[in-house]
C-alpha cells in the first residue's frame, strides 16, 4: 500500500471511529444513565456495542479490499472481537475504574480518554492482523 493508501485508510478508520465513539457514548448514557446498571457493566455492553458498529463499516468500508475468502465475515468478526474487541474492552474497564472508580470522573469523561487510549493499538491491530492483504512476495 502506498503512503497515500495508508493515508486515506487512516482517515476512514478515524471517521468510523467517530460515529463509533458516539454510539459507544450513547450506549453508555443509556446503559449507566438510564437504566442505571453499574458503570462497569454498563462500560462492557457499551464497548460491544460500538465493536459491532466498527466491525460493519470497517468491513465494509475501512477495509473492504481485503474482505475477500479467508473465512468470511463470520471469521472476521470473531477475529475482530477477540483482537480489538477484546483491547477496547480491557482498556475502557482499566481506565473506567481507575478514572471513574478512583478519581471520581465523571463517567462519559473518563469513557472519552478510554476510547482515545485504544485507538491506535485498534488500528494496528485491524490494519495488521484482522484485514491483513495478502503476503507480497519477497525479492
Amino acid at each position: 500500500m502506498t503512503a497515500n493508501g495508508s493515508i486515506w485508510r487512516w482517515l476512514k478508520f478515524s471517521a468510523v471511529g467517530a460515529v463509533g465513539v458516539a454510539a459507544q457514548l450513547a450506549a453508555l448514557g443509556i446503559f449507566h444513565g438510564l437504566l442505571r446498571l453499574d458503570y462497569l457493566t454498563a462500560t462492557a455492553l457499551a464497548v460491544e456495542a460500538a465493536v459491532l458498529h466498527n466491525f460493519a463499516w470497517h468491513d465494509r468500508w475501512t477495509w473492504r479490499d481485503r474482505t475477500g475468502p479467508r473465512g468470511g465475515a463470520a471469521a472476521r468478526l470473531v477475529r475482530f472481537n477477540l483482537s480489538a474487541g477484546l483491547v477496547s474492552l480491557l482498556t475502557n474497564l482499566a481506565l473506567m475504574r481507575w478514572l471513574v472508580g478512583t478519581h471520581h470522573a465523571p463517567y462519559l469523561t473518563a469513557n472519552l480518554a478510554s476510547i482515545a487510549a485504544a485507538s491506535m493499538v485498534n488500528f494496528l491491530v485491524g490494519d495488521l492482523f484482522i484485514f491483513r492483504g495478502p503476503k507480497h512476495p519477497t525479492m
